[in-house]
């Protein structure tokens, strides 16, 4: 299991925007299980919406591409690089996350073709799915 701060090591992202509280299951460049456990006090939930706090449906699809990412920067090859959208498709949405759910998030990676990848993303809670989505991904070097 990692925990955030070996998360911090692989993603260069961070809050408020880092959307991974834990990795549970990784096999580098091949599928990585996560989790975020959704206190309330996130910002996002202020504002979407004011008395019926939602998480919005791109904070879904990004914490989806930031498990991917850990996935695929855990290879050695890729280490120290950035992943960044190529693209997302067949996105959907079945329920709202709400303030004290947790998120749990499964990314398959099926495809890579040198810097260029994809990824079968899901994303439930207490087993039930909320989101899934194909994420095109590159690797690129950090600025």
């Amino acid at each position: 299991m990692l925990d955030k701060a070996h998360i911090q090591t692989i993603i260069p992202h961070r809050d408020p925007f880092l959307l991974l509280d834990r990795v549970l299951e990784l096999k580098p460049g091949v599928r990585v299980v996560a989790e975020k456990a959704l206190t309330g006090e996130e910002e996002f939930f202020r504002g979407h919406f004011p008395g019926f706090p939602v998480m919005p449906g791109v904070l879904l699809i990004e914490a989806l591409a930031q498990a991917g990412a850990v996935a695929v920067l855990s290879l050695p090859e890729f280490a120290g690089k950035l992943a960044v959208f190529g693209g997302v498709e067949k996105a959907r949405f079945r329920r709202n996350v709400l303030p004290g759910d947790t998120l749990m998030l499964e990314v398959d990676v099926t495809r890579m073709r040198g810097p260029v990848g994809q990824g079968q993303g899901k994303a439930s809670v207490r087993g039930a799915s909320v989101c899934s989505a194909l994420i095109t991904f590159a690797i690129t070097d950090r600025h």
